[in-house]
């Protein structure tokens, strides 16, 4: 109700949306023109062809578009427990998380979606690989996990803010840039750092190994290849974790006093 509410007040102004809409579509798409004039000099990107990077970029952004536009508001989480407006959330008989997220749903967000499902689209129609029932499955459910992991990702740092008020972006780095990071192929960074966004920060499972199984690729760090389809669980874990931090902030909230 309260999304619908905000997506109403955004639709009384039609043009000014469709321009924000635009705009935010335009302002993702200069990611990938980056790696457009990239491989306008070079034929391959630490081993792998444009199309193979652009299924990497498409399935990471789609997922991260699709966590933006639904828990994107959680950003603003260390400036409610500032001021105080938290409180107004807490005396509504309706989950805190909830509301929080719905708070000034931004459907312009919707524009990073259509981008990421763009480019998306366009690599699997220049892939050339051997399709089977379990790879076209393996996608969707891909697309769909990575945005639960995102937005696990964003309710954890949300819930940092109950005691950093100020730790916004430092969650960011692991959004933002792990979204970044993803959209490229594991090759070309240090294996350390692939080891930290699979057993640390498990950001692999949104992208990078579900993707190289379809691409007949080994997975990277010595990973195991049924790790591809481990996403839901990977999912699941995230959620919980995010649920006992969330409800650990919640517990510690003492309002600001005014």
């Amino acid at each position: 109700m309260v999304a619908g509410m905000w997506i109403r007040s955004t639709m009384a102004y039609r043009s000014s949306f469709a321009l924000t809409l635009v705009t935010s579509f335009c302002v993702t798409f200069f990611d990938f023109v980056v790696i457009l004039l990239m491989f306008g000099q070079v034929r391959g990107l630490g081993g792998f062809s444009f199309a193979e990077i652009a299924l990497l970029y498409g399935t990471a952004g789609t997922s991260f578009g699709i966590a933006d536009l639904t828990m994107g508001s959680l950003q603003k989480m260390g400036k409610r427990v500032r001021d105080g407006s938290l409180d107004t959330f807490l005396m509504r008989p309706a989950p805190l998380l909830a509301q929080v997220a719905a708070d000034k749903f931004a459907l312009r967000r919707f524009g990073r979606v259509a981008q990421g499902l763009m480019v998306l689209v366009w690599g699997l129609f220049l892939l050339d690989v051997e399709w089977t029932p379990l790879k076209v499955l393996l996608l969707p459910v891909t697309v769909v996990c990575g945005a639960v992991i995102f937005g696990a990702v964003m309710v954890l740092g949300a819930s940092t803010q109950f005691w950093m008020q100020d730790a916004a972006e430092v969650t960011n780095s692991f959004t933002y840039g792990g979204n970044t990071l993803l959209q490229y192929p594991p090759t070309i960074f240090a294996q350390e750092l692939v080891r930290g966004v699979v057993y640390v920060v498990p950001l692999a499972f949104v992208s990078w190994l579900p993707a190289l199984y379809v691409l007949g690729r080994p997975a990277p760090a010595g990973v195991p290849e049924w790790a591809a389809f481990a996403s839901p669980l990977v999912a699941a874990v995230c959620c919980g974790a995010a649920g006992l931090a969330w409800r650990a902030g919640i517990r510690s909230y003492r309002s600001t006093g005014s």
